[in-house]
């Protein structure tokens, strides 16, 4: 065998160095995103029968919250753009979840009310929390210092200069 063989045979045997600051399994990013990904994807199938993408449930469960929300208010809660919130509001407008209109004291302001079939729906979303648990096996407690932690990260990412 060369050298050029024996180097490469070693690198394919040998661990990947784990204090290599570039490895990915390494990376924050990295894991928040693959989680992010998987997590999302346990909600669909509970939010189809309703007839909900994950944005559109963050939305509904803003409003479930208080409504009614003017857009800004909607897009500051949710830490979304008001270009991305709208056609999220413009497709629970149509599916008739939600009211848009013009503020009464304030024209430039659009306020979002949830409809009746709106309200009624968070019935049927009561049930979505428990079974996402159920899927994840994990126990809650663990949850909710996951939670923690990323509301943590969520402030500090706010907190640091762009």
């Amino acid at each position: 065998m060369n050298s050029v063989t024996e180097s490469r045979l070693r690198d394919a045997a040998d661990p990947a160095d784990p204090s290599d600051l570039l490895r990915l399994d390494r990376q924050v990013c990295f894991a928040l995103s693959v989680a992010a990904r998987n997590v999302v994807a346990l909600y669909r199938p509970l939010l189809e029968p309703m007839g909900l993408t994950h944005p559109q449930y963050l939305v509904m469960l803003a409003l479930w919250e208080r409504s009614p929300r003017s857009v800004t208010q909607l897009s500051t809660v949710l830490a979304l753009d008001p270009g991305t919130l709208s056609p999220l509001l413009k497709r629970l407008e149509r599916i008739g979840y939600v009211e848009r209109r013009r503020a009464p004291d304030d024209e430039r302001s659009l306020a979002v009310t949830l409809t009746g079939r709106g309200r009624a729906l968070r019935a049927q979303a009561e049930r979505i929390p428990p079974a996402v648990v159920e899927r994840l096996g994990m126990p809650v407690d663990d949850l909710e210092r996951l939670h923690a932690v990323l509301t943590d990260v969520i402030a500090a990412t706010r907190a640091t200069p762009r």
